[in-house]
C-alpha cells in the first residue's frame, strides 16, 4: 500500500488529495479568488478521507508543496503538513511547487515555464524541457521585454500559472503562448509523491521549512497625518 495524502497551498487555490501508487482516490478544491486556506484546509482534509472511504490512521505519507508561493499559504499548509506526521508518526514528502505546476499542461516538444506571482512585475520561474525535467533553476525575477528570450528564439515556450497573466503585454515574441487558468494542485502533486515515496525520499518533519526563495518583507503602514 501507498495511500498519500496531498497538500497544495502555495496560491490562491486550495488543493487536498489522496491518492493509492499516484492514483487519485479523491481530491477537493477551491479557487475563489481569496486565500481562505485556513477555514478550508482542515475540512478539505476530512472530505477527501471520507470520500476515499479511509481514516487518518490509513494514510502512508503526508506529501506538501515546499514552494516557492505565498508566504502566509505556505505556513498554513506546512504547518498542518508537519502536524499529521507528529501525530500519526508518517514520513513528510515536499513537491517542489513549480516543478508540480509544470505537469499540469503536456506538450510535444517546446519549453514550459511554470510562475507564480511574486507582486509587482516579480515571478518565481523556473524552466523544464517537454519531458518535464528541469533544465534552468527556480529564479526570483523581474519581467521585462527580454526574459526568456534565449529560449524563445529557439522554440515554442508555454508560460502558465498566476505569474504568467502579467507578462502577456510585455513578452510579446511570436514564441510565446501563454495558458490560463493553470495553478499549482493536489492534482499532479499525486504521481511526483509517489515516486519520492518509493525511494524514501523524505523529509526531517522537526526541521523541515518551506522553501520561500527570498525573504518576507513587511510593508509598514503610511503614518497618517496628525489633524488638529
Amino acid at each position: 500500500m501507498s495511500i498519500i495524502l496531498n497538500i497544495e497551498t502555495t496560491t490562491k487555490n486550495c488543493s487536498v488529495s489522496i491518492a493509492e501508487k499516484g492514483e487519485i482516490l479523491a481530491i477537493k478544491e477551491l479557487n475563489n479568488g481569496n486565500y481562505s486556506h485556513a477555514e478550508v484546509l482542515h475540512p478539505f482534509i476530512l472530505d477527501v478521507l471520507k470520500e476515499a472511504n479511509l481514516t487518518s490512521d490509513k494514510i502512508d505519507a503526508v506529501a506538501v508543496s515546499k514552494g516557492p508561493g505565498s508566504y502566509t499559504g505556505l505556513r498554513i499548509g506546512v504547518s498542518a503538513a508537519k502536524g499529521l506526521c507528529f501525530a500519526l508518526d508518517k514520513p513528510l514528502i515536499s513537491i517542489d511547487t513549480l516543478t508540480s505546476l509544470s505537469f499540469s499542461i503536456t506538450i510535444e516538444e517546446g519549453i514550459i515555464v511554470p510562475m507564480l506571482d511574486a507582486r509587482r512585475l516579480e515571478v518565481y520561474a523556473s524552466v523544464f524541457n517537454e519531458k518535464h525535467q528541469k533544465i534552468r533553476e527556480i529564479k526570483a525575477e523581474i519581467i521585462d521585454e527580454n526574459s526568456f528570450c534565449e529560449y524563445l528564439e529557439r522554440s515554442k515556450v508555454y508560460f502558465l500559472g498566476d505569474g504568467s497573466q502579467k507578462c502577456k503585454k510585455i513578452i510579446t515574441h511570436k514564441n510565446a503562448i501563454f495558458i490560463d487558468a493553470k495553478f499549482p494542485s493536489a492534482q499532479e502533486m499525486a504521481k511526483l509523491s509517489y515516486e519520492k515515496y518509493k525511494i524514501s525520499d523524505i523529509e526531517n518533519v522537526a526541521y523541515f521549512e518551506p522553501f520561500y526563495l527570498k525573504d518576507f518583507i513587511v510593508i509598514p503602514e503610511k503614518k497618517k497625518k496628525p489633524t488638529f
